[in-house]
């Protein structure tokens, strides 16, 4: 069996985007108003109507930013932020399947750069998740590929599973989302971890595990 891991709200208590930007208004490398439109995606989510291009939409405003700056708040927004946000029972699945010798990767929407700390941490690599297009080190605010969000995470893990010449019905996966149903409805065991309104609703629909977490490693 494969485990793969959405991130947001499934390991982490909140989004790692949310840790990520709260990192960077610290250390003055965005300002407040590059995020005026976050409140409005977050309502258009939470209201079951997400904007499939906000990633998109979003990097455009932090152009022109070196990419080794923003791998040193990656580092340092996981040691501060991320890490005791961990959910202690998530890791405990992580650290399980890897010691029967079962592989474990993250399905995410976020960025690459952002996770690799998480990556680290847990041993794990591979993973699909949106990555920044750079030219000559610093950002040009636009996605390399397309972004791992809604149904193109689905496609992008169905490249992977193509790659790893894997079967879905051998994969578990793990998400909080409605936006997730589209790669929850292929894989042979979806469970579904502290889910939206609308993904638990379906869940109990179709009769899929539902998980709670609520200790986090910083607890």
């Amino acid at each position: 069996m494969v485990h793969i891991f959405d991130i947001d709200y499934t390991i982490l208590k909140k989004a790692s985007a949310w840790y990520f930007l709260r990192e960077a208004l610290h250390e003055n490398v965005i300002r407040v108003s590059q995020l005026r439109r976050l409140p409005i995606e977050w309502l258009r989510y939470k209201l079951g109507r997400p904007n499939q291009d906000f990633i998109e939409d979003a990097v455009k405003h932090i152009a022109g930013i070196d990419k080794y700056v923003l791998e040193q708040i990656a580092e340092i927004c996981f040691e501060r932020r991320i890490k005791p946000n961990m959910y202690t029972e998530a890791v405990q699945l992580i650290k399980d399947a890897q010691e029967r010798g079962e592989r474990v990767i993250f399905a995410t929407s976020s960025l690459y750069l952002m996770i690799q700390p998480l990556e680290r941490f847990l041993g794990i690599e591979g993973s699909v998740a949106t990555s920044l297009e750079f030219d000559n080190g610093k950002t040009t605010g636009r996605i390399a590929g397309n972004s791992a969000f809604g149904v193109r995470k689905k496609t992008a893990v169905e490249a992977w599973f193509h790659e790893q010449k894997l079967h879905p019905s051998e994969v578990c996966f793990y998400s909080d989302s409605y936006t997730d149903l589209p790669l929850l409805e292929i894989c042979g065991k979806p469970v579904v971890v502290n889910p939206d309104r609308i993904l638990v609703r379906e869940a109990k629909k179709r009769g899929w595990e539902v998980l709670r977490f609520t200790k986090t490693l910083g607890n």
